[in-house]
């Protein structure tokens, strides 16, 4: 099921040896923290066990992520970069989101409005919020905004790692603020009520992009840039400033939180925790940048992760810090319970339940919420 780079590269992991993808025993204090939305701010889905071309979920792969706990995620719809199909690709990809959903219509629920969310755990669904990770298919023709909301989309992100005509990306050395141009398109981005997000965005961009907000931006998917210092992590100044405006900065599960690419679940909660020292308990989330299934490492995902690789720095997109021999996730949350253990650590160190709450799903609501409706 090609959903994204992410999920694409999941697929191929877990069916490396989808026999050995259990269920990892959960600890007994998960069902405090599944009374409430568990909502994953950029994620995605795969299903590992279904031959290539179906699109109907197997029933292993449904129950699967009804067992993580995870409520909804918010899924990107391909492209990003600047490309010279990008409007038609991005039209091509979301055409086969709704075939998608309408391959599982008792597993998936599309979220168009913030009771969706309600909705789909009520219902034993996985919420789907569709998002795009660029504006270069947009363009100088903003009234595409329009028409991706008609469409079902529900969120968007400014830049992509490079420049495009809205931005500069977070690595572009240049560092360029806005343009006349960016400002219209934030403007455009927040009169459709769409939420604006500006992770993967350079400095420059992402503090005008978000002084210039009227309703609550978010920084999807980062981490601190005060605890390593990677382009792709956002300062505590931007951070505060985020906060300020009501909105969220999502922690991802990825290379990018430490020196040599291999995070540790500590590294983990460390920038978690600072983010929610800088930003408030109100304003910190998650987005793991990774899907809800566990990754299976061996020979083959190796080499689908080198693959990869070499396609990204071929692109010109990869970040510092990616590798043939880089995965994108945190090694010890890498498990189908990550969410209830991340929990159960959280709490051990003095979170409240009502603190994770927040993290997990709560921040994230709100925003939704006042943005959309």
């Amino acid at each position: 099921m090609p959903l994204t780079r992410r999920t694409v590269i999941a697929s191929a992991l877990a069916a490396a040896a989808a026999p050995a993808l259990a269920n990892s025993p959960l600890p007994p204090h998960a069902p405090r923290w599944r009374q409430h939305l568990m909502i994953d701010g950029l994620g995605g889905i795969d299903d590992p066990y279904a031959p290539d071309g179906q699109l109907a979920l197997s029933p292993r792969a449904v129950a699967e992520n009804r067992a993580s706990g995870v409520s909804a995620v918010n899924q990107t719809v391909m492209p990003v970069g600047n490309r010279p199909r990008g409007w038609e690709e991005f039209l091509e990809n979301f055409a086969q989101w709704d075939k998608i959903f309408a391959a599982n219509p008792a597993a998936l629920l599309p979220i168009r409005k913030a009771a969706d969310f309600a909705r789909a755990r009520a219902e034993g669904k996985l919420g789907i919020v569709l998002a795009v990770q660029d504006t270069s298919m947009v363009g100088v023709q903003l009234d595409r905004l329009g028409e991706m909301k008609a469409r079902g989309l529900r969120q968007v992100q400014l830049t992509y790692n490079l420049r495009n005509l809205a931005g500069d990306g977070s690595l572009e050395p240049d560092n360029a603020g806005l343009s006349l141009l960016s400002r219209k398109t934030v403007a455009r981005i927040e009169a459709e009520r769409l939420v604006l997000d500006l992770a993967h965005g350079g400095a420059r961009t992402q503090v005008e992009a978000i002084s210039m907000a009227k309703r609550p931006p978010l920084i999807s998917h980062t981490g601190c840039r005060a605890l390593h210092d990677h382009p792709r992590n956002t300062h505590d100044a931007t951070m505060r400033l985020v906060a300020s405006k009501g909105g969220c900065v999502g922690i991802y599960f990825m290379p990018y939180l430490a020196a040599g690419s291999h995070p540790t679940g500590e590294q983990l909660i460390a920038h978690i925790e600072h983010a929610a020292n800088v930003c408030g308990e109100d304003h910190v989330s998650i987005g793991t940048d990774g899907v809800v299934l566990p990754l299976v490492i061996d020979d083959k995902a190796r080499a689908a992760a080198k693959a990869d690789w070499e396609a990204r720095s071929a692109a010109g997109i990869a970040a510092p810090g990616e590798g043939p021999d880089v995965f994108t996730i945190v090694a010890d949350y890498n498990s189908l319970d990550k969410f209830d253990r991340l929990a159960l650590a959280l709490n051990q160190r003095g979170w409240s339940d009502a603190r994770i709450e927040k993290l997990f799903g709560a921040n994230l609501l709100r925003v939704y919420s006042e943005v959309w409706d």
